[in-house]
């Protein structure tokens, strides 16, 4: 079995997870944040819906600076409706799952680097990072997510099991 095709079954079922939870984003409370150090709702969301399109500059490059000349990295702007965080995301996972799809067993194992201002962050195999800069950043920040939702009375959807608002999958 190649290394895509033991990743990419993981990868659908993760990113409909996410989507799912993303649909719950409630419009009238994208401002709101459990504490003052925390990124509103929109903000973690939107970040959210991005991370799939991580997979397309793993795979993609050798490596990227998030802080090139020591500019500070910039998010992409915040969505401004459920639909556009939906529609990021569904895109992002396309382009991602294509690029996930056609990649090689060389390429996966081929060293990618994290820069930020031209330092080293970390170099791994392109097959590491796709599952933990990728698959379990997502997972993480859905998680979080998940946790804004319940503190809003927002139905949280059931993931690996029942949640309190959902008895099956």
């Amino acid at each position: 079995m190649s290394i895509v095709d033991s990743l990419l079954p993981e990868f659908d079922q993760e990113t409909a997870h996410t989507r799912r939870t993303l649909e719950r984003v409630p419009e009238g409370r994208f401002d709101w944040k459990p504490h003052p150090k925390s990124g509103s709702m929109i903000k973690l969301a939107s970040h959210l819906a991005t991370l799939p399109g991580w997979t397309v500059e793993t795979i993609g490059k050798a490596s990227i600076d998030i802080a090139p000349g020591g500019t500070p990295p910039t998010p992409p702007p915040p969505a401004t409706s459920r639909q556009e965080l939906l529609d990021t995301f569904d895109a992002k996972v396309r382009e991602a799952r294509a690029a996930l799809a056609g990649a090689s067993d060389e390429q996966m194992l081929a060293p990618w680097t994290l820069l930020m201002n031209g330092r080293t962050i970390f170099t791994l195999p392109k097959t590491v990072v796709v599952r933990s800069w990728v698959m379990n950043h997502m997972i993480h920040h859905r998680a979080q997510l998940g946790v804004y939702l319940r503190l809003n009375d927002v139905a949280v959807p059931a993931i690996y099991g029942p949640s309190a608002d959902e008895g099956g999958m």
